[in-house]
């Protein structure tokens, strides 16, 4: 079928659903949209005389288009750029279809944010079409040029990173520490020398990496005085995020990573903050931001 006014109108009754699972393997509108614009380019190119399931095969389309995104982005990790998160979804001024908004705007859950950045390509691919799509194992193994046991296991892999990362946020445990951290962070940021005190531990220890010149001099800080006049109104462009799967901050201004903070947290304390700065050690940790 060569008429480019049908094709048009068959790839338009797919539109909204194709954008939908380029968001949910992107977690970016804007490249959700790059992801369905190739997907149309490629479908007006390409003979569909011989497709019975139109749905299926554009959704394979746009699912490939998202795979070899997810690998240029990968790719680009030694720029140390804070990979984004799922973008909030706002009303859009298109006239798009309300259900395809509504659609977009659920929620992916603090679960799916925590690891869903840090999944490799394939187990990302395997597992929003299998769980959230409910495409078959045999559907998507050619999709991610996989056989059908391996997609199976990437998506179960993906699956239990998930998992465990709910569990991890819905407990009393997981909210209070993030409130601790949250309340360390305002602190810094406002000045507040004794709220500081409170939220360390007295034997608190703070080892900065030399890495970050700023800090070079002082490697390692002992004591909740020290540690908080070092954090005083120092902790303006810092922000919570999920370090390998436990409460940190980052401070990463306009998207370049600077330095990480792990935080250990004893008994409703801060007892360690680690930095990291050094490049390689950067790159081997898992980040993912957190909702508000």
């Amino acid at each position: 079928m060569n008429d480019h006014h049908g094709l048009a109108e068959q790839f338009e009754a797919y539109r909204s659903h194709l954008h939908t699972v380029a968001y949910r393997m992107l977690g970016s509108l804007s490249e959700a949209d790059d992801a369905v614009q190739e997907s149309w380019i490629r479908f007006s190119r390409t003979d569909t005389s011989g497709v019975e399931n139109m749905g299926g095969w554009l959704t394979t389309i746009v699912s490939r288009v998202c795979l070899d995104m997810l690998r240029s982005r990968k790719s680009r990790r030694e720029d140390l750029t804070l990979v984004s998160v799922p973008e909030p979804v706002s009303s859009r001024q298109d006239g798009s279809d309300p259900e395809h908004e509504a659609l977009l705007a659920e929620s992916v859950g603090l679960a799916m944010l925590m690891v869903l950045g840090n999944l490799n390509p394939a187990e990302r691919i395997a597992f929003v079409l299998h769980d959230i799509f409910a495409l078959s194992y045999s559907e998507i193994a050619p999709i991610i040029g996989r056989n059908e046991v391996a997609a199976r296991q990437l998506a179960s892999r993906a699956r239990r990173r998930v998992q465990v990362a709910k569990t991890t946020a819905d407990s009393a445990e997981f909210k209070r520490k993030r409130e601790l951290v949250d309340a360390f962070l305002a602190a810094s940021r406002s000045g507040d020398f004794e709220k500081l005190l409170t939220v360390l531990d007295p034997e608190v220890v703070l080892r900065n990496d030399p890495a970050f010149p700023p800090v070079a001099a002082w490697p390692v800080v002992h004591g909740a005085h020290a540690v908080a006049e070092g954090f005083l109104g120092r902790a303006q462009g810092a922000r919570p995020v999920l370090v390998n799967g436990s409460v940190g901050a980052v401070v990463a201004p306009r998207g370049r990573l600077l330095f990480v903070l792990e935080i250990k947290i004893v008994d409703g304390k801060i007892t360690e903050i680690d930095m990291i700065a050094e490049q390689t050690r950067l790159r081997q940790l898992d980040i993912a931001e957190m909702n508000d």
